[in-house]
């Protein structure tokens, strides 16, 4: 986007970018379940995963946003970034469980 100002279709082609990646890591984790089942550790810990599901529907969502205001289209990809930001535990908190059950 930078020389052209938050205009309309660079705006729209970084969401495609932004949302190809997304589902990109939601594919890959999906992948490594399928092949470790569904009683893996991932598996469990990954849970629901809220953020990974959430992620390409803002970005989605983000792609034609951009045609009518660029600026909430950013909105949305920062929003995005910001919901990353926060530390996820769940991967964390499951190992550190199963080590501890492994001690015992």
């Amino acid at each position: 986007m930078g020389n052209n100002h938050l205009a309309p279709t660079p705006t729209a082609a970084y969401g495609v970018v932004l949302m190809m990646a997304a589902l990109a890591y939601w594919l890959l984790q999906r992948a490594i379940i399928a092949h470790q089942g569904k009683q893996s550790l991932l598996a469990e810990a990954v849970g629901r995963d809220w953020k990974g599901k959430l992620s390409p529907i803002l970005y989605f969502l983000a792609i034609p946003l951009a045609f009518v205001s660029p600026y909430l289209s950013n909105g949305l990809f920062v929003l995005v970034a910001a919901m990353w930001f926060i530390p996820d535990r769940r991967i964390e908190r499951v190992l550190m469980h199963d080590r501890q059950e492994e001690k015992t």
